[in-house]
């Protein structure tokens, strides 16, 4: 049972407000270096892993999210202690991360140095994801319902800023410019990355603190062993609060057409479109630098308007843009497209927080974000596949062009029933929120 809570302003102090944001700011630094841009390259192209090696690896760090995800939200609920949870994940991801470099140069056999490499992958990227869920808990000791949109869009902001940052400052090890690694390539990327990532995460280890910790042994104990029925549970308990099943069904399907975006846009753009060596670069800028606008507008619009028509707006966004970039004939429609979706791109974070923080007590808000991770790792799992049948399936019989179009197109299938669910989803404040609907000032 959810117990109520103080004054969010009166507890979290702006130093906190800033130090939260900045660990978004973080944690992009490792998904942009490590999960989009270097070590799939590296590992594939560079040390001959093959393509089902480094998915069995992806795959499986999903399959631990999904499983753990919920318990670790549950037990953090539990304790009152979400910063605990979101320091240890964030240590190990760094160590994983930081141990990828020398596992590159140990003289082991193949198999068993690229077994080694694979698992350190598939550990840190398993740690960054399961520090997400309490990390997002976060949000309901540092501001009211009323600020909670403003604080959740500046803090993808900041994210967005961070891939940015991250890219510049570690291109120079991979180039070779900064000679104090040896040697460069992209397997130079490891250590700076984990360096940054650690970095940037200190404000948040010092000055954050869980306002709502409950004395040690005081709350009930959730065992590891538990994890199915945590798991079960929580599917069960989302049936308390009206909306919140939809909700979580909604995130999947957008999730679903985000995550196979990210994936695939620059291939889409080279294979159909011609771009040219490089543009990737482009590309990646293309989508972030709106993507930072973006978020920070749909924070404000969540705490105006409410973020579940703030949401519903994002995914218009993504409809249009997608729709744009499956339709058009050149390069120049496609970088249009690709501003409509960059807007649209970190308003999805921006609303997704504050609204679940409205269907649901704060005191739960944990569990229920594990629950929302679940579903994402689900849709990590399943809409690559669609792309690929679609791809694979009708390039022979349609071309390969009509079939990468379609692939395009069928994303935004997934945003129009995302956006049919939400349509359904109540917006409200959960009850013993109620009392703290106070204005903050932005942080």
């Amino acid at each position: 049972m959810s117990q109520s809570r103080p004054d969010a302003q009166r507890l979290a102090s702006p130093r906190e407000r800033w130090s939260w944001a900045l660990y978004d700011f973080a944690n992009t630094i490792f998904s942009m270096n490590i999960v989009t841009l270097y070590f799939a390259v590296w590992i594939v192209m560079e040390r001959g892993a093959s393509n089902i090696a480094y998915s069995i690896a992806t795959s499986l760090s999903s399959v631990a999210v999904l499983v753990a995800a919920p318990w670790i939200g549950a037990v953090s609920d539990a304790s009152g202690r979400r910063k605990p949870w979101v320091i240890g994940l964030t240590i190990a991801s760094v160590a994983a991360t930081l141990v990828l470099g020398p596992l590159g140069h140990a003289r082991l056999p193949r198999s068993a140095s690229l077994a080694a490499l694979l698992a350190a992958f598939a550990v840190a990227n398993t740690a960054y994801q399961l520090a997400l869920p309490p990390y997002n808990a976060m949000l309901t000791d540092l501001a009211p319902p009323s600020g909670r949109g403003r604080l959740s869009g500046f803090g993808t902001a900041v994210g967005y800023a961070g891939s940015i940052a991250g890219v510049l400052l570690v291109a120079p090890f991979v180039t070779g410019a900064v000679g104090l690694l040896p040697p460069g390539g992209r397997q130079a990327a490891f250590a700076p990355t984990a360096a940054l990532f650690f970095l940037f995460s200190l404000p948040l280890f010092f000055f954050c603190r869980d306002h709502g910790a409950r004395p040690r042994g005081s709350g009930p104990r959730i065992r590891l062993a538990s994890l199915r029925s945590e798991l079960v549970g929580a599917f069960r308990e989302a049936g308390r609060f009206p909306g919140l099943r939809r909700f979580v069904v909604a995130s999947y399907f957008y999730q679903d057409g985000l995550g196979t975006a990210i994936a695939f846009m620059a291939l889409y753009a080279v294979a159909v479109l011609g771009l040219p060596a490089g543009g990737e670069i482009r590309l990646f800028v293309t989508l972030t630098i709106p993507a930072i606008v973006g978020a920070y507008l749909a924070g404000r619009a969540c705490d105006r308007f409410g973020p579940r028509r703030t949401l519903m707006l994002v995914l218009v966004g993504w409809i249009a843009g997608l729709l744009i970039i499956a339709l058009s004939p050149s390069l120049t429609g496609f970088w249009a497209g690709g501003v409509v979706v960059g807007l649209a791109f970190g308003g999805i974070w921006s609303a997704e927080r504050p609204l679940l923080l409205r269907l649901v007590p704060a005191g739960e808000a944990g569990r229920f974000f594990g629950l929302l991770a679940l579903s994402a790792r689900a849709a990590a799992i399943v809409g690559p596949l669609v792309w690929a049948a679609i791809v694979d399936g009708l390039s022979r019989p349609l071309g390969v062009g009509l079939a990468y179009r379609l692939a395009v197109a069928s994303l935004a299938v997934f945003m129009v029933i995302a956006l049919v669910l939400l349509a359904g989803v109540p917006d409200r404040i959960a009850e013993d929120d109620r009392a703290e609907s106070i204005r903050i000032p932005a942080p």
